[in-house]
């Protein structure tokens, strides 16, 4: 507030009682609204996002606190300085059941008598005692930090010798070893032949507000960095699932050597709510004897190491194929693989062998739809033999059966993210219900169109897969 000094300016005039009280009620609303918001924004503090929402509204919450508390100040005038002499233990007690983002202190410097004049509040906030005797100009930088000396010196060197006015921060060390955040503002008040004679200021204490405002920071900078992550690993992730999975897109004929007996088709459905990339996947392989090996299969959870952990079973499954494991073995063994790496999972999967000699399907399954037979324009699912899911129990063992397919026959493999919302036997019911637009179609690639027109436009939480085999 201006001095005494400087009555050679005019004074606004100031505002009236009753608008600033219609100003207090405004920010009370709006500190009201806002901390109802922030309640309502419910979250475990593990999301970056949560936790940088949560730090604005705290913040919005301090400014609209502190605005509060200055408003009242205006209406209600300078409070009185004390005068009965207090303990240094009781400056600190005040400022511990008082909220120091509402102190706003006054002082006055007299060049021409090197006297000092300080309001109450401003006691508060440097932790003084409000008995002592303020602090002159020359004193004033004891009880500030190292660090903001200079930068305390150069603003009251300017004011005083070039009439800037002050606008900055500085940190204090309180008696008691707090260190506070002060912003000062100020100018000089010049006498009738313009030069210096004293130098006021408004001290505030922005520690809390401060504080905010770093959690505010911290948080973008670590919802940044989650985001930089999560946007690395998706892409680590898509490109990691590319490369393990099939390379072809359109149809397929196997095997490449001798007569094609199967035409074969495949989709990747990815989920349309989220980035996360899962661990479903798909395969057909030629094998050294003749045989065609189909799998589909599905990894819990999401991201690089779901993606890479599901690259690991799947090369796990073309190799012990490869070297001629029947499925109910080859699934026995994978489920001791995965129940031996480092990182626990759960995963599911049918694998099927297929001897076109005889037409014959030999397959299991661990804890997975079975495929889906369609004939004659109808469709039916497979009878399971036993197996629980890869994973769940260290020693499992697994069944297998055989299916003697004909020509024209279609054979539908797939993972349980197909139809969101559904169980599977709902999902089973609808790709069943498919069965006479299957019994029109000329390729396997139609069929996979067919599936893909029925339930590639739903919203899925979850990556899926289907794989075709038409018999020839």
């Amino acid at each position: 507030m201006p001095s005494h000094l400087s009555a050679d300016r005019p004074a606004a005039e100031p505002p009236g009682r009753g608008s600033v009280d219609a100003l207090i009620s405004q920010t009370r609303r709006l500190k009201g609204d806002v901390d109802a918001v922030r309640r309502d924004a419910h979250g475990d503090g593990s999301d970056p996002q949560e936790r940088w929402q949560r730090a604005l509204y705290d913040l919005a919450l301090h400014q609209l606190t502190d605005l509060d508390a200055h408003l009242g100040q205006l209406r209600d005038g300078p409070p009185p300085v004390p005068q009965a002499p207090q303990t240094r233990a009781a400056a600190p007690a005040a400022s511990r059941h008082g909220s120091l983002l509402s102190r706003v202190g006054s002082a006055e410097w007299n060049l021409l008598t090197d006297e000092a004049s300080w309001s109450g509040e401003l006691y508060h906030i440097l932790g003084r005692d409000p008995a002592a005797p303020p602090l002159t100009l020359d004193e004033l930088p004891a009880v500030v930090m190292d660090e903001d000396r200079t930068k305390l010196t150069t603003m009251v060197t300017d004011c005083l010798i070039d009439a800037k006015p002050i606008d900055g921060e500085f940190r204090i060390v309180r008696p008691d070893g707090e260190v506070r955040t002060v912003h000062m503002m100020g100018e000089p008040v010049l006498d009738a032949d313009g030069s210096t004679a004293s130098m006021w200021a408004v001290l505030r204490d922005v520690s809390e507000l401060r504080r905010s405002q770093r959690v505010v920071s911290e948080t973008r900078d670590s919802l940044q960095h989650h985001q930089h992550r999560a946007q690395t690993e998706h892409r680590v992730a898509v490109e990691l699932q590319e490369a393990v999975l099939p390379p072809w897109r359109g149809s397929l004929r196997l095997p490449h050597k001798g007569p094609e007996t199967l035409d074969l088709a495949a989709r990747h459905l990815p989920s349309t709510t989220s980035d996360l990339i899962g661990g479903d996947w798909y395969d057909a392989l030629e094998l050294p004897d003749g045989q065609t090996l189909l799998s589909v299969g599905d990894l819990t959870g999401h991201g690089v190491a779901v993606t890479s952990g599901m690259a690991t079973l799947l090369g796990a499954v073309r190799g012990m194929a490869m070297a001629g494991t029947a499925p109910g073995q080859l699934m026995t063994w994978l489920n001791q693989l995965l129940d031996a790496t480092v990182q626990p999972a759960l995963g599911s999967a049918v694998c099927c062998r297929y001897r076109p000699e005889t037409r014959t399907l030999t397959w299991a399954q661990a804890g997975h739809p079975a495929p889906l037979l369609f004939r004659g324009g109808t469709g039916r699912m497979l009878h399971a033999p036993g197996g629980v899911l890869l994973g769940a129990t260290s020693v499992a063992s697994y069944e297998q059966a055989e299916e003697t397919l004909e020509p024209g026959d279609l054979l539908l493999l797939h993972t349980d993210g197909l139809v969101p919302g559904h169980t599977v036997t709902q999902t089973v019911n609808r790709l069943l219900d498919l069965a006479p637009r299957f019994g029109g179609a000329r390729t396997a690639q139609d069929c996979a169109r067919t599936v893909v027109e029925e339930f590639g436009a739903a919203e899925r939480n979850d990556d899926a897969c289907v794989l075709v085999a038409r018999v020839l």
